[in-house]
Parts: structure tokens; C-alpha cells; sequence
């Protein structure tokens, strides 16, 4: 079911205009834990493609929300690999939409594990002149900007723009020279900062942006789930738990 929301979202204070309406469907909830934005080409290298998987897969298993514009590409590999509920999809039309439909499914399952908002009325086509508005939103969410591949003259290089008035970290995958020249650009000026090592990207900033957030995977296990419920939600964070001693496991069922 499509609903208004009608308290003001901090973050998007810092765009130039704060949207009239906002309407959603989904868990407002992920708008309060920690975010990183992810945008790139609609038609980026393998390369792109294996990296931001790895990364938005990784910053989800430690509770970061991933945030990005449901678009094929880089938006689709963000959300699919944050495993959908830890997600935020930002649309550039109606939400009764469902833009681009070919990535119909999975905006379906976002509405039902994560969060779908757009600014635009039920009935709003996807005008050419939407996407920059939505872009400001996926920007804006975030704490961090990661652009994975962009061309110099790019929709993704106006959401660097974006970020830049924000002042807003930014990183970028490096990438050989005749390749995503945008993001070279970005390096080149200091702009942003490369990711070299994903795990050493994420340890940092996984440490930063949950200070003195509650560990949802700790407070999932106070309601003493089963294991095999546990493992089907977090996968590797139970096992990982289990040997940090953080949780134990007594009889089928995890206890802290």
C-alpha cells in the first residue's frame, strides 16, 4: 500500500529544495540505521559489476543500508546484492509504476523486505526530467557517495554534483585510463578517494557511520530465534557471532 510520509526526513534538508510530498512503500524504519548511496552506469564493465556486489553485499552484512535509483546497471546490482531488505530504492516516477519494468520483481520484493520512496504522485510517468529530482534524494540519503563507473558526460556525474554541494565523502572504483572517465576525473582533481582494498573501506566506515547504532543482528537474537531462522536472515553474521562469543546456540534456538 502506497502511504505519505509526514515527518521530515533529516537528510534531505540538505538538498536544494526539500520535496513537497514524499510517499513510500515498505519499512521506514531503514531510514533511521546508517547509509551509503551507490550510483553508476546503466552499462558498466564486469569488473564494476563484481566489485560493487562484493561491496554492497559486505556493507549490508555489517548493517549499512544500501540506497540507489532501482535503474539497471550499477542501481540493480546495489540493491540486489544487499539481499533486499537492507535497502532503500529511490523511483523516479509513481510508485504504482514500477520503473523500469523489467526490474518489476524485484522493486516488488524491495515494497515487501526493504523501502521504496519517490517524491512524484501515483500516476507520474518516467519523464526524462524526473530522474535528476530522484538523483538529489539518492544523494542526499546516503552518508557516503560510491560511484562505480561514470563518463564524464553522465547522468551519475550530476549526482557527483549533487554530493559535492552536500559535502558529501565521495569514492569511486579506480579504473584503467580510457575507462570510466568520470570517476578518473574525480581522482585526478581530489574529488574523491579510490577503494583499493573493499575490506579495509568497509571496516572503516562500517566502524563510523554504526557508532552508537544498536547491532540489529544482536537485537534480532533477543527474541531467541531458531537457528535455521537466524542463518536464513543473516547468513554468515550468525557463525561469525558464534565465534566472536558474542551469541550461543543451545537446543536449535540462539541466545545471547
Amino acid at each position: 500500500m502506497i502511504k505519505q510520509i509526514n515527518s521530515k526526513i533529516k537528510e534531505l534538508n540538505n538538498m536544494k529544495k526539500y520535496p513537497d510530498e514524499l510517499f513510500y512503500i515498505g519499512n521506514l524504519n531503514l531510514l533511521q540505521k546508517p547509509k551509503i548511496s551507490i550510483v553508476g552506469s546503466r552499462s558498466p564493465d564486469q569488473y564494476s559489476r563484481g566489485l560493487i556486489h562484493k561491496i554492497s553485499s559486505k556493507l549490508s552484512q555489517v548493517g549499512i543500508c544500501i540506497v540507489s535509483g532501482g535503474a539497471m546497471g550499477i542501481d540493480t546490482i546495489a540493491h540486489q546484492s544487499s539481499g533486499l531488505h537492507n535497502t532503500i530504492m529511490v523511483a523516479g516516477t509513481g510508485l504504482d509504476k514500477r520503473y523500469p519494468a523489467i526490474n518489476k520483481n524485484m522493486i516488488e520484493e524491495i515494497e515487501k523486505e526493504g523501502l521504496v520512496i519517490s517524491q512524484f504522485k501515483v500516476g507520474v510517468p518516467s519523464n526524462r526530467w524526473n530522474f535528476p529530482l530522484r538523483n538529489e534524494i539518492v544523494v542526499a540519503l546516503g552518508d557516503v557517495l560510491i560511484v562505480a563507473y561514470a563518463d564524464i558526460k553522465s547522468g551519475t556525474m550530476r549526482s557527483v554534483e549533487y554530493a559535492l554541494k552536500m559535502g558529501k565523502p565521495i569514492f569511486v572504483l579506480p579504473h584503467r585510463i580510457g575507462e570510466s572517465d568520470g570517476t578518473n576525473k574525480l581522482l585526478k582533481d581530489g574529488t574523491a578517494k579510490a577503494i583499493y582494498d573493499i575490506d579495509e573501506f568497509i571496516a572503516d566506515f562500517s566502524s563510523v557511520l554504526t557508532d552508537g547504532i544498536k547491532d540489529e543482528f544482536l537485537e534480532y537474537c533477543k527474541t531467541n530465534p531458531t537457528y535455521d531462522e537466524a542463518v536464513s536472515k543473516y547468513s554468515a553474521k550468525v557463525f561469525e557471532y558464534e565465534l566472536l562469543g558474542k551469541i550461543k546456540i543451545e537446543n536449535g534456538f540462539i541466545i545471547l
